[in-house]
């Protein structure tokens, strides 16, 4: 009987399953579906307001819970010449409009303790998200954690599902329980990832909700030498998958046009191509959970 199979037992066994409140809405692995999406950085005020209200305007057709996302500053770029995105400030005017404008919970990165204690402040950002290859950060974690705001952690490339309880109990210990925990597609080889997706039904039987990253597990890290290619026709079949195997969250990075994106252009999804793909699921769920 494996130290891991007895991590798996224990926590079955021992959690109850956690109901995250976002604004005035619910998750949970077992509530109504919710969706992260956005345009991966900030581009500018226009350009993120006119994304909040066409993301917003489909999930409010099929009353699906909508939670905007952009990154202010992307800090894990592979070239020291690919934007970085804008000012924390400056992003905090942007997301109070967002917010006030469509009445949408925000998450955005952090990527250094500087950015939690500004953003602990924010009564603009709802969730602080963990990039994954800083989610096993202990100061990082514990310093979000302490804004005692939600935190969404991207599971990393390199990590088994097995190891994510080591993540919970860095952000337990600074008093915080309201976490979530982002799958991403895990490291296969040079500059690829796959989907496992027995990791989904193993991270949903510990406590806390589990979300599926759509768009980065399509990512081919670095395989286009200074950026990351990736593959989104994929995205519709992945995502589908998760859905059937009962994920209730989705995070995806969406864009009105992809090919000018700066940052993550071959993973985002066109916004044309969005409203159709979200029905589609939409109508899958209900299959799924035998709804009308």
């Amino acid at each position: 009987f494996s130290t891991t199979s007895f991590i798996f037992v224990f926590y079955k066994t021992l959690c109850k399953m956690k109901t995250i409140k976002i604004a005035d809405f619910e998750t949970s692995n077992k509530k109504n579906l919710i969706l992260i999406a956005g345009p991966c950085v900030i581009e500018s005020e226009i350009h993120s307001l006119m994304m909040a209200e066409k993301i917003a305007t489909v999930c409010q057709k099929l009353k699906i819970n909508f939670v905007y996302k952009s990154s202010f500053d992307k800090a894990n770029r592979s070239s020291i010449n690919s934007n970085r995105g804008i000012e924390i400030k400056q992003a905090e005017k942007i997301f109070n409009k967002i917010k006030s404008t469509f009445n949408c919970p925000i998450l955005t990165d952090v990527h250094n303790e500087s950015h939690c204690e500004f953003l602990s402040k924010s009564e603009s950002v709802d969730i602080l998200q963990i990039p994954a290859f800083l989610c096993r950060q202990t100061d990082l974690l514990i310093s979000a954690a302490k804004t005692n705001k939600i935190i969404n952690v991207k599971k990393g490339q390199f990590l088994s599902p097995y190891e994510v309880p080591n993540i919970f109990k860095k952000i337990e210990s600074a008093g915080n329980h309201n976490i979530m925990i982002t799958e991403r597609g895990t490291s296969f080889g040079y500059n690829n990832l796959i989907n496992d997706f027995k990791s989904l039904d193993i991270m949903k039987n510990y406590l806390y909700p589990v979300i599926f990253d759509a768009t980065h597990s399509v990512q081919l890290p670095t395989s286009m030498g200074n950026i990351s290619g990736g593959q989104r026709e994929y995205i519709p079949s992945l995502v589908r998958s998760a859905i059937a195997c009962g994920i209730n969250a989705l995070f995806m990075e969406v864009h009105d046009n992809p090919s000018k994106a700066l940052s993550d252009k071959e993973c985002q999804i066109p916004l044309d191509e969005f409203p159709a793909m979200i029905r589609r699921i939409f109508k899958v769920r209900q299959c799924i959970n035998g709804e009308d």
